[in-house]
């Protein structure tokens, strides 16, 4: 079974066992999450398909939360022609690992 779930302003598709790099989520290694965001629900053949307005009711995804970890570099770059100004920023982020341990119906 296969769910679009909301988190954190992002929307994701998962399913059981997958694992999901999503933004820091401050929460201990190994400690449970239940999100209850779910945007639609779908079976492994596709024929059917749930659609919340704007959640399905009784749906829910329960997740693990794994280690922390910095992600990918981003720059930042500021620049203005003709005024010899220019200015190059980075930093990577810091993300959560997420273990997809059920989606419940």
């Amino acid at each position: 079974m296969y769910a679009v779930i909301s988190l954190q302003g992002h929307q994701y598709i998962v399913s059981e066992g997958t694992e999901l790099v999503v933004d820091n989520l401050s929460l201990a290694e190994g400690e449970k999450l239940d999100i209850d965001q779910v945007l639609a629900l779908f079976d492994e053949a596709g024929t059917t398909v749930k659609v919340g307005a704007p959640t399905v009711e009784g749906a829910k995804v329960e997740a693990t939360v794994g280690t922390t970890q910095k992600g990918k570099k981003v720059q930042v770059v500021k620049f203005k022609r003709k005024n010899r100004y220019f200015r190059n920023r980075g930093f990577r982020p810091i993300e959560t690992i997420l273990t997809i341990n059920k989606v419940i119906a």
